[in-house]
């Protein structure tokens, strides 16, 4: 991708077709080649996630700049800086773009107003959770790619990397 249309800030996320994003902390599916992707394209940049979504990580992602959003004052999260708001945390940033929401929910309602791009991976298939990722007002964003894939074996399921660019802006 050319430097010029290179985003600044991005949303990345899973997204079942009913919305759903985790349960319990974790991912409600175990998918190896979303996990891949996330780290090729978030290595050597900025994630900033919530403060569940940090409880949730046994340890900082390596490679990356790790910045967490909680409201709990003094809250420390080992191998992370800490920022009281997505606001707070934009500043803070040192590595290049672009710099990614990794989730969770109530943090992406506040990232997809910012975000120039999204990195979504939409999988074909319902699934339980307690997490959600808000709905997306497909109007704004341009889809730009899609990469079809299957899960194989019994659990099975389709699922797409797609990426989106902002377009109201």
């Amino acid at each position: 991708m050319p430097a010029a249309i290179r985003p600044v800030f991005a949303v990345i996320a899973a997204v079942a077709s009913n919305g759903v994003i985790g349960i319990d902390g974790r991912l409600p599916w175990r998918l190896p080649d979303d996990l891949k992707r996330f780290r090729a394209l978030t290595s050597g940049h900025t994630i900033i996630m919530g403060r569940r979504t940090w409880e949730s990580l046994p340890h900082a992602l390596p490679d990356r700049q790790n910045i967490v959003v909680t409201r709990t004052p003094g809250y420390f999260a080992d191998g992370a800086e800490t920022a009281g708001s997505l606001a707070d945390a934009l500043p803070r940033v040192h590595c290049p773009a672009p710099t990614f929401c990794i989730g969770g929910g109530a943090l992406y309602r506040d990232a997809l107003l910012l975000a120039d791009a999204l990195y979504i991976t939409e999988i074909d298939r319902a699934f339980t959770g307690d997490a959600t990722f808000p709905p997306l007002d497909r109007d704004r964003w341009l889809e730009v790619d899609r990469e079809p894939h299957t899960l194989d074996g019994p659990d099975g399921f389709d699922y797409a990397f797609v990426t989106f660019r902002r377009i109201d802006r």
